[in-house]
């Protein structure tokens, strides 16, 4: 009987002030997808961009099937180089592992590629990370044997972290208003509630109704609209996110990253935390209304 209670009175109070209701939730869930497309973003860029994190400044991609003595000379040269500050080898099974990670969202794509067509590749961290003093020592190994093409970092790289990184900074940031501004919004609501009425719930002492008794239709609807805010937000991310995928990639101008992909497992991970986000809003925006406005 008590869920019964609390379901009916939690529905009468989110239907009783439908317009404030209803801006709630919009506000809800335009922050939470702010927040979410901020995600997305950082970990797209993160996924095109993995292969020059740690200092990385140039990749040298061997040809498709080099010798053991081409890819052991090759080596020597890097680690007996003094402008060298570090190299790694990734073969062919490596490189496969991170064309899967990346391309995961696209297994016809995966499954159209075996490892054995993919090229070795040298990961090289100079110690000058000036643009013209790395184009030119990796210019150097260019012309090696079995190299099959050297591709820099460059300037474009570096400006596409720290595009996304202040993109996702100011989103956040924007993120951070509307959602204080939608848990104002859940207190008023709730507030507005309450004083519709005050006389039930002056009843309701007299009788011998607990505090919390009282107070759970309340809370209860703070923590739905959040979480229906929340639940449109993931819709329109889910619905955007195809379209987001291919923004970055279908430009020209950067081919470097054109692995921007994110994967489904980020993806249920920024559904979550967008959940979590939005039960945590009207939680808390209903915590306040019950506890300041609610005199039980």
């Amino acid at each position: 009987m008590k869920a019964e209670y609390y379901v009916r009175e939690t529905a009468s109070n989110l239907g009783r002030n439908i317009t404030i209701t209803l801006a709630s939730v919009m506000t809800v869930a335009v922050s939470l997808a702010l927040v979410g497309a901020s995600l997305m973003l950082r970990s797209g860029v993160e996924n095109a961009t993995r292969r020059w994190q740690g200092g990385i400044e140039f990749v040298i991609f061997m040809q498709r099937d080099p010798s053991p003595e081409q890819v052991q000379s090759l080596r020597d040269d890097l680690e007996q180089s003094p402008e060298v500050a570090s190299v790694r080898f990734v073969d062919k099974k490596e490189a496969y592992e991170e064309f899967k990670l990346l391309f995961a969202d696209s297994p016809e794509l995966v499954d159209s590629i075996e490892p054995e067509t993919l090229p070795p590749s040298f990961r090289v961290e100079p110690v000058n990370k000036e643009v013209d003093a790395v184009e030119a020592l990796g210019k150097t190994y260019a012309s090696k044997s079995g190299v099959g093409q050297v591709v820099f970092a460059s300037k474009t790289i570096r400006l596409i972290q720290q595009l996304s990184s202040r993109l996702t900074v100011g989103i956040f940031v924007i993120a951070a208003f509307l959602l204080g501004a939608a848990g104002l919004l859940i207190l008023n609501t709730i507030r507005m509630a309450m004083f519709a009425r005050r006389r039930e719930i002056e009843v309701m002492k007299l009788v011998g109704a607990t505090n919390w008794f009282i107070r759970v239709p309340f809370m209860l609807e703070g923590l739905v609209q959040g979480l229906i805010g929340a639940f449109l937000a993931i819709a329109a991310l889910a619905a955007f996110k195809p379209f987001f995928q291919k923004w970055l990639p279908s430009s020209r101008d950067i081919p470097l990253v054109s692995g921007f992909q994110v994967s489904s497992g980020e993806m249920f991970f920024i559904f979550g935390t967008l959940g979590a986000v939005g039960i945590l809003i009207g939680a808390i925006g209903a915590g306040i209304a019950v506890s300041r406005f609610l005199d039980v």
